[in-house]
Parts: structure tokens; sequence; C-alpha cells
């Protein structure tokens, strides 16, 4: 017998199919919710509670995937891939990229070219770091157990901009948060690049206190999506910022550690090691 969740979820997944393979037509709120016999209102708070994101967001990361494809294609203009993507002009093209990706088509054709960054090596409590850093703040800390494979990932995140090594001021400062008691993370300057969702998690877990911890089910809630734990777990995945955006202090609601970037040795002495220094 389904229940009234099983119902729920026929709906959102006939819902998300509809939007992948209409999104050239960028249906709106009225014909998506009226495709899956909905009224525009109760569809909006349904698909958010399921997927975590609104239908129109959804519909943007889909199109925006595939104008990723149809961009690294050269010899098309930007006006066409605009119009394959299903958008009316390169405006909304370029709003697009904007929004969620914090470069213009232009520049995520490019991969990077324009953007400049200096990165460099340093040592913490948790063993060696890469930091690396653009004019508008810190863009990549992560721990460099092999320094060639860190720089590699840094470079995979930027292909084709201009890196120089070299120990910036902000290094330092960043650095200096795994040994100062009373240093200010949310003095030092960062320059993200995420979705919307994204940086909406990777705010939440800045207002996590030093010593304390969350659960995914707790960041999801915190930033009114309950259903979206699974999802709030891919957005702390995929930050790039070790510590300064303390994602070490998000655990399982049953207490299990679970999966971390740098490894659950590692999260766990920092876990460790941030209830001794408040005590």
């Amino acid at each position: 017998m389904n229940t009234p969740q099983d119902f729920q979820y026929e709906r959102i997944a006939q819902a998300i199919e509809f939007i992948r393979t209409h999104f050239k037509q960028q249906p709106d709120l009225e014909q998506i919710a009226e495709h899956v016999h909905l009224s525009p209102h109760h569809f909006q708070r349904l698909f958010v509670e399921w997927a975590g994101v609104s239908p129109k967001k959804f519909l943007q990361y889909i199109s925006l995937d595939y104008a990723k494809k149809m961009i690294g294609n050269k010899e098309l203009t930007l006006f066409e891939v605009a119009h394959e993507t299903g958008l009316s002009g390169t405006g909304r093209l370029h709003d697009l990229f904007v929004n969620i990706e914090a470069m213009t088509p232009q520049e995520y054709r490019q991969g990077g070219q324009h953007l400049s960054i200096s990165y460099s090596f340093g040592q913490t409590l948790f063993g060696a770091a890469l930091v690396a850093s653009t004019p508008k703040g810190i863009c990549y800390l992560a721990f460099a157990d092999d320094e060639a494979q860190a720089f590699a990932d840094l470079q995979t995140m930027f292909p084709q901009a201009a890196f120089k090594q070299q120990t910036e001021p902000l290094h330092a400062q960043a650095l200096a948060a795994f040994g100062t008691k009373d240093t200010a993370l949310s003095a030092i300057k960062l320059h993200l690049k995420g979705t919307d969702f994204q940086l909406k998690v990777w705010q939440a877990l800045l207002q996590i206190p030093e010593g304390k911890l969350s659960t995914y089910q707790r960041i999801a809630e915190q930033i009114g999506q309950s259903t979206a734990s699974r999802a709030v777990g891919t957005a702390i995945g995929s930050n790039a910022v070790a510590y300064l955006i303390p994602c070490h202090r998000v655990i399982q609601s049953s207490g299990g550690m679970s999966g971390y970037r740098w490894g659950v040795t590692r999260k766990t002495g920092l876990i460790g090691w941030e209830a001794a220094r408040i005590i």
C-alpha cells in the first residue's frame, strides 16, 4: 500500500523528470505544478522539502549544467549557447553563470584564465597545508599530505588560472587560525565559489562555536530545509577551505564521525583539540 510519502515522492520524481526533459522551454512554476496536478503553492513547498532547492533553482542548475557542456565548444558563440539552452539571450546566460558559478560565461570558457592565484605551503598542528588566495580572499585551504597532489587538486578547481607560489599576509593569517585561540575566523576574507545552497550550508557551519558539534540533520533544519540532510552532506563535502569553514564540526546523528575530505583521523583530532582548548 502506498503511503502519503510515496505519493509525494512520485510527484516530485515526475516534476524532476519533467524539468530535465523540458528545460529548454524554461517552464515556469505554474507549468511544472500543472504537470504533476498540484497547486503552485503546494508544489513549491513540497519540492523544496524533498529536493532541498526551489523548482526555479533546480531548473537553473539543469540549464547551467547543459550550458557548461555547450560552452566547451569554442565554435559556438555565447548567443548560440544561450539559444541552445533555452535562454532568451546572452544577458540571461550571463546572470545564470554569475549567480551560480561566480564568474561570467566567458571566464568559465577560459577556465579562470584571467584569475591570479597565489599559493604557499605551511605547517599546522595537523600536518602540512596548502593555502591559496585571490585578491578577494582565501579561495582554497587543504591539508597537503602529498604536496604535488594538493597543488594538482588546486589546479583542477581553476584549470587556466595563473598560479604564483608566494606567501601572502593572508596566508599567514589563515594558518595562524590553528594556533591562536583568539583568532576570529570571521575576520579572514574568503573568496568562495559555490551554489546558493552550498553557500547557505557553509554559512551555517560558520555559526557552530569552537568546541561544539552539530549534525547534518541539524544543519538542514537550521537552513530551513529539514528533509535535505543528504544534500547538506554533499555541500559540506564540497567545502574547499579546511578549518576556516569548520566542516569537521559536523557529525552523524548517531555520533559517528562519517567521512571527512582530509581523513576521519584528522577530523577526530581537530574535534578533540578544539574541545581541549575551551576547557
